[in-house]
């Protein structure tokens, strides 16, 4: 049986399949061309559904401004709109992308049981759940902030987990992630690549994600699926990742191979996810099967890929509670994320919390979010320029770029490897005496003073 071919086991999945379906309200109809879209929902940070009438009698989407903006996003049809376009707060989320890839570290306890298994297929169950249990946080269809050149994100000792982000590259957008345990490490460069369709969007994951599980000292890589966010403009927003995702042990050549099932009409299949794992023989050995927004689950297979006599699926991972009628869809953790609860003593001024056009949506101050992002883009274009007087360029401080360029299903990659320099920092940081509220520091990720315009 061929990895890349999770169904062909038959009976099982073709059962189970047919006997779960979604009827909720998530999937309305898509809007193709420029008619056709009078009255339809909206994506509201409130929770509700109302029409595009009474949101723009709320003063959200206001019908001018909705027509205006799919006037301007006409010629991006096609295009990569990563960077290019300069996008309303009104769509935005109180976070960025240096945050959102924290939230990775939420369900962090799979990646200790899959260093602590001795079982090698188990190690990829426990590990592969790990990479799902953060889809359910990646529906959300607000846009975090594209963050600073040079902006950083720390979150200290979270169920023993240190995390730091930086942003490595403005152009392409590219981040670098390192987060460490006793149990493992992760490690990931991201660079976003889009394809602009009119209504909707492909974000293509072009990066590099490694785990390193210590015990054994076990290299896992991970190749995601890509999302697909629907509706931007007219109708009620919504995201799928449909596709495979496929990670592979790099030190024995196990894998995993999930498919997330594509929505189908009326929600039918959204949030299904199954397939298996395999040795290095391409024997499918566990079947796993379940929801991204709910749970998954595992049961030993023979080699046609049926559950074995005598077994019974166990549940390995378990949607957390989440907070009912939240503003923007968040987790627990996501709120912690957010919070200062979760932020290093002496906490570095290139921080993303302390962003305040973050701060300002955050308070729900939308016209002064706008203004502070306006300025936050100038003053890098200003510091951009100081180091182009100066004759220098942009270099990291956490992690250095090296001279591999990776392939992944979407293009090549430039790869940064954390340098450990951090570690230092933190080690002097956390044995200082200064115990400066963190709140009070100004947001300053830039490396020359001098932004004038």
């Amino acid at each position: 049986m061929a990895p890349n071919d999770p169904k062909s086991g038959g009976g099982f999945f073709a059962s189970l399949a047919s006997s779960i379906s979604n009827l909720g309200s998530a999937m309305t109809k898509s809007v193709n061309g420029l008619v056709g879209y009078e009255g339809l929902e909206v994506i509201n940070p409130e929770g509700s559904t109302e029409d595009a009438a009474e949101e723009a009698n709320r003063g959200r989407w206001k019908q001018e401004d909705r027509d205006g903006y799919w006037k301007m996003m006409q010629k991006y049809i096609g295009s990569d709109v990563t960077s290019m376009v300069t996008l309303p707060v009104i769509i935005f989320e109180p976070m960025t992308m240096l945050q959102k890839m924290a939230e990775l570290m939420e369900y962090s306890h799979l990646l200790d049981l899959a260093d602590q298994t001795e079982d090698p297929y188990m190690r990829m169950v426990y590990a592969s759940s790990w990479a799902i249990s953060v889809y359910y946080a990646f529906q959300r269809t607000w846009k975090p902030f594209n963050p600073i050149l040079g902006e950083t994100y720390e979150m200290a000792n979270y169920n023993g987990v240190n995390f730091i982000s930086e942003q490595v590259s403005h152009h392409p957008p590219m981040s670098a992630g390192h987060a460490e345990n006793e149990h493992f490490t992760y490690d990931c460069t991201s660079k976003l690549k889009t394809k602009f369709l009119g209504n909707s969007i492909d974000v293509y994951p072009v990066g590099r994600t490694r785990v390193t599980l210590k015990r054994d000292g076990v290299v896992l890589d991970l190749v995601p699926p890509l999302t697909k966010v629907h509706n931007l403009i007219f109708g009620r927003t919504w995201v799928d990742s449909p596709g495979e995702m496929i990670m592979t042990n790099l030190t024995t050549g196990d894998k995993v191979v999930l498919y997330f099932q594509p929505c189908g009409w009326f929600g039918s299949g959204r949030y299904e996810v199954d397939g298996y794992v395999y040795n290095a023989s391409e024997e499918p050995k566990i079947l796993m099967t379940g929801k991204w927004n709910e749970s998954m689950s595992y049961q030993p297979c023979d080699g046609e890929g049926e559950p074995l006599p005598g077994t019974e699926l166990k549940e390995v991972w378990k949607l957390a509670d989440v907070p009912k009628d939240d503003k923007y869809q968040y987790t627990h953790f996501a709120h912690k994320i957010n919070s200062f609860d979760t932020a290093p003593k002496k906490l570095l001024p290139s921080d993303s919390r302390l962003r305040p056009d973050r701060y300002a949506l955050e308070m729900g101050d939308m016209s002064k979010s706008g203004n502070e992002k306006s300025s936050l883009e100038e003053k890098q274009r200003a510091e951009k320029r100081t180091r182009e007087e100066k004759s220098q360029s942009f270099a990291p401080k956490w992690f250095d770029i090296t001279e591999e360029v990776t392939p992944t299903p979407w293009g090549d990659l430039e790869v940064y490897q954390f340098n450990g320099k951090y570690l230092e920092h933190r080690e002097a940081a956390d044995s200082s005496e200064d115990n400066t509220d963190p709140k009070s520091i100004q947001f300053h990720p830039w490396q020359f003073q001098d932004l004038s315009t």
